[in-house]
């Protein structure tokens, strides 16, 4: 039997649909909240509609990675199963990686010859006991995070300003890092290409943004895009 057919029947895409839609809904409750919220940050709404702008912008680029990711995935295990763990995880890198490791534990190759139904019913429990520990730690603790940031800065209000920057910076240079230490290897500068087209991009777009100052919430995403770009054109050198 041609696992596949299963994998992207009817009846799988139904059932992973109530968990998909759980997600969206899930999204629209936390912008309301979010927005509800703003005044309690000193934000009026023109600024928190700004900010939320500057967020779906810069998405752009991280979920055209994924997409592409996904595009992978979706052939491997189906349209359905790629659909619901990229709703609810996000991270197509990790969730590749385990079906991959799913399928190595029986002596195949993901979606490779041999693989069949038995071994896409084992990726499904691996995917979802993987990401299961994202999702308990999120329910268990995400309530104790406004406390720990409250004895952290002491109740001052610039300082968790200065935190939470601080904490941007740190994450996005610890990503940018990895990425150009993995550009390093043969075959793979298209990376450290991408890395510096979008930093230099960025540079130019703040200096415009101070005579276009609606384009500053679009900086980033433009930013990822060019960098992406660049990527490519350097790969098809």
């Amino acid at each position: 039997m041609d696992y596949l057919s299963k994998a992207n029947s009817m009846y799988l895409w139904l059932a992973v649909s109530p968990v998909v839609l759980i997600v969206a809904l899930q999204a629209i409750i936390f912008v309301r909240k979010a927005l509800e919220s703003a005044k309690y940050a000193d934000l009026s709404h023109d600024e928190a509609m700004k900010a939320f702008r500057v967020g779906a912008t810069s998405a752009i680029g991280p979920a055209l990675g994924v997409f592409v990711v996904m595009l992978g995935l979706m052939a491997a295990i189906g349209g359905p199963l790629a659909w619901q763990r990229l709703a609810i995880i996000g991270a197509a890198p990790t969730e590749l990686a385990a079906a991959n490791m799913a399928a190595q534990a029986q002596g195949v190759s993901l979606g490779g010859e041999g693989y069949k139904l038995l071994n896409f019913a084992n990726a499904t429990w691996v995917m979802a006991l993987n990401g299961s520990a994202w999702l308990l730690t999120t329910a268990l603790f995400s309530d104790k995070l406004e406390k720990i940031t409250h004895k952290v800065s002491g109740g001052d209000a610039k300082k968790i300003g200065i935190l939470g920057t601080g904490a941007m910076l740190g994450a996005m240079g610890f990503l940018v890092s990895n990425e150009i230490n993995k550009g390093l290897k043969p075959g793979a500068g298209g990376i450290i290409v991408a890395a510096v087209a979008a930093f230099v991009s960025m540079l130019v777009l703040e200096r415009i943004a101070k005579k276009i100052p609606k384009l500053v919430e679009f900086n980033l995403g433009i930013a990822m895009v060019i960098g992406m770009i660049a990527a490519v054109a350097y790969n098809h050198m």
